[in-house]
């Protein structure tokens, strides 16, 4: 996993600088687009300084994050963020997918395009952060005031690069293309059965493959009853229904190189600006409902019986969000979850 070069990056180091001066509280993925750059790239240019870009299989790497104990799992997109304390546990690769399966911090891990590792320490917070080879974020991982320093230590010195003074190269990204919202010619009538005999949620993605149908448009040709739109507003009532009755949910919060799940309630809900924010001790939410363009609540049967998410998804067709109630295999999903969104979710 070696950087590779690319023009030279004090340029760019300059113009990030002018660019705080005047937008002091602006985060970094929203500087890396106002400049037209990366922010892998703009993390770069800290090398040599509070940055040291990490080499070698990421894979080793994360199966070592137990050693740092307590410490907080971050994983976004361009619309939520998801920050989960706790313990790296039960590790575990086939190839370049992962899986953490510990009771607070669960994440499924897609390395194959994880290109760039960074250790950050910065106004006294030490980091990990990974990034893909589009220089956009993977996953990071912060140290807490329960976490071991010296471990942290430890693995940033034996995952070191040898090359501290380099400039990265990341890749150009194709423009998203729109999705149109009706699927053309095909056999809704097949689809909406193997719909009705699934056995497992995972195999939702399996069958949307087979038959080329886009998130939207499959949602669109759900089985009669399996599918209803809900209004993107919806998700304020509900949080705040959530917090009422103390029931445990699970939260996905997915970009392309990982997944990251919170399983257990919500309490603390506000509204700030365009987000809407769960801030929990251990669980932190921040939700941009601006970026709801359709919200769905999602029937799928499964050997257990019937699974009801609600799923969010942007003007481009991506979902960027899931809701479940708390489950696990061969345990039915709670009552409770889906007659909370029927009476908390805003209706068309």
């Amino acid at each position: 996993m070696k950087s590779t070069l690319s023009p030279d990056r004090t340029e760019l180091k300059e113009r990030w600088a002018a660019y705080k001066l005047a937008n002091p509280k602006s985060r970094i993925r929203d500087d890396a687009k106002a400049l037209g750059t990366s922010e892998a790239e703009l993390l770069a240019t800290g090398l040599g300084t509070h940055v040291q870009l990490l080499d070698g299989d990421f894979r080793e790497l994360i199966k070592e994050m137990g050693s740092l104990g307590h410490v907080m799992a971050l994983t976004r997109n361009d619309h939520v963020v998801h920050e989960r304390k706790g313990v790296y546990e039960k590790i575990s690769f086939n190839n370049h997918v992962g899986l953490v399966l510990g009771e607070d911090i669960d994440l499924r891990l897609f390395l194959g395009d994880w290109k760039f590792g960074f250790a950050v320490s910065e106004n006294e917070r030490h980091s990990l952060q990974f990034f893909n080879s589009f220089g956009e974020a993977a996953h990071k991982i912060y140290l807490t005031e329960k976490s071991n320093k010296e471990a942290y230590d430890t693995l940033v010195t034996k995952y070191l690069a040898a090359d501290q003074d380099v400039n990265l190269f990341v890749s150009e990204k194709k423009e998203k293309v729109a999705e149109t919202d009706e699927a053309a010619d095909f056999d809704q009538a097949a689809f909406q059965q193997e719909w009705l005999a699934l056995k497992d949620t995972h195999d939702f993605f399996t069958l949307l493959r087979k038959h080329k149908l886009s998130r939207k448009q499959a949602l669109r040709n759900a089985p009669e009853g399996y599918a209803h739109r809900i209004k993107p507003e919806s998700m304020k009532p509900l949080f705040d229904a959530i917090s009422e009755t103390e029931l445990p949910i699970m939260v996905f919060v997915s970009n392309p190189n990982c997944i990251q799940i919170h399983t257990g309630p919500i309490k603390k809900i506000f509204v700030m600006g365009p987000w809407l924010n769960v801030m929990d001790p251990e669980f932190n939410l921040h939700l941009r409902e601006d970026a709801i363009d359709e919200a769905w609540v999602v029937r799928k049967p499964t050997e257990d019986g019937i699974v009801t998410g609600i799923e969010l998804i942007d003007k481009d067709g991506v979902m960027f969000n899931q809701f479940f109630g708390k489950r696990k295999p061969g345990i039915p999903e709670l009552t409770e979850w889906p007659a909370l969104i029927e009476q908390h979710s805003i209706k068309f």
